[in-house]
């Protein structure tokens, strides 16, 4: 009777630690998966940025010079679109560096509009610099 009682016992002893090293090794891969995204996130997002801020260039600097910019117009209305999806992918999935991520966007959407070249190449360095400071962010973040 005890022998059966003790193997009862073993077993089930052995059944939970079991299910507990599963459901630590199930919550290792979800993070896992969710730095995976993050990652990814951020990785689309700094490239739509770029991609921005070089479409924001050439059609600030064709205005600027007088020239026709209705077709960079249309592109600078498609890549400011691209930045959107990213944008909210790092929202949902790393908080911690939201206002970062905020702060590159607002910063490349700010090359609209600029009153001349130099101004256009001050608003980019800020928007590039944002951009970069981002990059960090998300880095210290991955780090903790």
């Amino acid at each position: 009777m005890w022998q059966t009682l003790i193997a009862v016992l073993g077993t089930l002893a052995g059944v939970g630690v079991t299910s507990g090293y599963q459901a630590r090794a199930a919550r290792t891969a979800r993070l896992e998966d969710r730095r995976t995204e993050g990652l990814a996130a951020v990785t689309s997002l700094v490239q739509a940025l770029a991609d921005h801020r070089r479409a924001m260039w050439v059609r600030e600097d064709l205005r600027l010079r007088g020239e026709d910019w209705e077709a960079a117009r249309t592109e600078s209305h498609a890549t400011r679109s691209a930045i959107t999806g990213p944008l909210l992918r790092v929202q949902l999935l790393m908080p911690a560096v939201v206002t970062a991520a905020q702060a590159a966007a607002a910063a490349t959407y700010a090359l609209r509009g600029t009153t001349d070249h130099t101004y256009l190449a001050v608003r980019r360095e800020a928007a590039i610099k944002a951009s970069d400071d981002l990059v960090a962010a998300v880095g210290r973040h991955l780090a903790a």
